[in-house]
């Protein structure tokens, strides 16, 4: 069994109060780690570090060069240890190795782009009399307190640390405390880096960890990647010391199909939008509006398909869909569907457990879908984050439009069509940090990640996510001062 232990100050420590927290395999509820969990001891005692690593040390002078090439050792290290970086991200959050070896390749991916980054971000020479050198230039902002999710641990952390790191700041990551074990193993790497002591702190631990990061005013910047209500607690806890945040915070994504999409292919990226890990991604494309002329046609076409996705334990190679992480998400998952049946929407298949002695222990649910679905269910509302889709229909543009905007979260949401004039206008009119047009799920670390409304503060990667870890100051310096003869002259 894996044992972990806390990272602070360039050395591993158990927990202050030696408390460990079991971490289960959600394939069979067995324990396979052992987790130290840190609580506010080690929390302040981390925060120390990275401050006085800040104020003190070398990493915060150290060169754009320097940074770059930092964060290309971490890249090649990530590549280097993929395949077990991605067996212990499945084994702790169920999804399937295919997947979890995808999140490895972007996590390289995402490394590199900063490191490119890093190595070019110079400022900007502004227009100045001739005596006078005005420079914007983007400095760190200090210590960072970066909190991750249980569904992407390890990609969710990089889109944080890359940016932090490569802009000269110092950082404590707090994983989820049901999903640490990748970035624990991701920090053993870190370890073989000439990194000064107190630039990376990890510190694995429950919510307490969580919030004093947020109340600590020796923290300047807080990255958060969760629920919105999780999200709503950090805001105010920040509030006190006006430290800067950054928000993800799910969504509730409409997926559109118009009736003159590619069926084929808007029916098999559906699938994709809705069950790729799962349902457990915050931009799933949850929602399904079907126009009426296509509805019936391809409801019958998802109800052919979901009986033969293959659910089962991440590790095997013919699995589709794996379980869900925990007990309470199966449980709430659940709770969903039996809501939204009561409420008149028709279980078309799905809604519970699959049958078997292989799926007697576990968090395993069936692929589910349900129709005849209206904007004020429960199910069309809240953020499921399980593998379900919802369906409803629109009439028209104007129609579809509306329903798809009903919502207080605006991360990512879907069109399909072939028509050029109204993709365009509806990617315009939908109120969406990313819309896709005949695609679902694809990002790129150069371009820009995050929502509108409720879905948060900020953005994630290209060059804006790297800004959101630097302060910008205004350098101006006068070559040839005068006397300016004011006052008393």
């Amino acid at each position: 069994m894996i044992s972990t232990q806390l990272f602070i100050d360039g050395q591993w420590r158990d927990a202050a109060n030696r408390q460990t927290r079991p971490i289960l395999n959600p394939c069979d509820e067995s324990v396979i780690a052992a987790a130290a969990d840190g609580g506010l001891a080690d929390t302040r005692a981390a925060i120390a570090a990275a401050r006085a690593a800040f104020d003190h040390g070398p990493w915060r002078s150290s060169t754009q060069r320097q940074r770059s090439r930092l964060l290309l050792d971490i890249a090649q290290r990530v590549e280097r240890e993929s395949e077990s970086l991605a067996a212990l991200e499945t084994l702790n959050t169920g999804k399937t190795l295919s997947e979890s070896r995808t999140d490895m390749g972007d996590i390289a991916a995402t490394f590199r782009y900063f490191a490119g980054l890093a190595a070019t971000e110079s400022g900007q020479v502004n227009s100045a009399p001739e005596h006078v050198i005005s420079r914007s230039l983007h400095e760190p902002v200090g210590v960072c307190g970066l909190i991750t999710p249980w569904n992407y641990p390890l990609l969710q952390a990089a889109w944080k640390i890359a940016p932090a790191l490569g802009a000269g700041n110092c950082v404590v990551l707090k994983p989820s405390s049901l999903t640490p074990l990748s970035s624990w193993r991701f920090t053993q790497l870190l370890t073989e880096l000439d990194l000064p002591p107190g630039v990376f702190n990890l510190v694995s631990g429950s919510s307490e960890v969580g919030a004093e990061l947020a109340e600590h005013a020796d923290v300047d910047l807080l990255s958060f990647t969760g629920g919105a209500q999780a999200g709503a607690s950090i805001m105010r806890a920040a509030s006190g010391n006006f430290k800067r945040i950054a928000l993800e915070l799910g969504g509730k994504n409409p997926n559109i199909v118009c009736a003159d999409a590619d069926l084929d292919a808007a029916v098999d990226y559906a699938l994709n939008a809705a069950f790729f890990h799962a349902g457990q991604v915050c931009s799933a494309g949850s929602r399904l509006l079907l126009q009426d002329e296509i509805h019936d046609d391809f409801v019958k076409r998802l109800a052919e398909r979901l009986p033969r996705i293959v659910v089962g334990p991440g590790q095997q190679p013919d699995t589709q869909m794996g379980p869900v992480q925990s007990a309470q998400q199966h449980d709430k998952i659940l709770s969903l569907i039996a809501a939204g049946v009561k409420e008149g929407a028709r279980l078309v298949y799905g809604g519970g457990r699959p049958e078997g002695e292989r799926y007697s222990k576990g968090y395993w649910l069936q692929p589910t879908l349900l129709v005849d679905v209206h904007a004020d269910m429960h199910i069309a509302k809240e953020e499921i984050f399980g593998p379900v889709i919802t369906v409803e229909r629109f009439r028209d543009e104007a129609k579809a439009l509306r329903l798809a905007n009903d919502t207080p979260y605006g991360l990512a949401a879907a069109v399909w069509t072939q028509d050029l004039a109204r993709a365009n206008r509806m990617s315009r009119a939908l109120r969406f940090g990313t819309v896709w047009v005949n695609d679902y799920h694809p990002y790129f670390p150069e371009a820009p990640w995050g929502g509108f409304k409720s879905s948060g503060i900020g953005r994630e990667l290209s060059r804006i996510g790297l800004d959101e870890y630097t302060e910008l100051k205004h350098s101006y310096i006068n070559l040839a001062p005068k006397p300016m003869g004011w006052f008393g002259a």
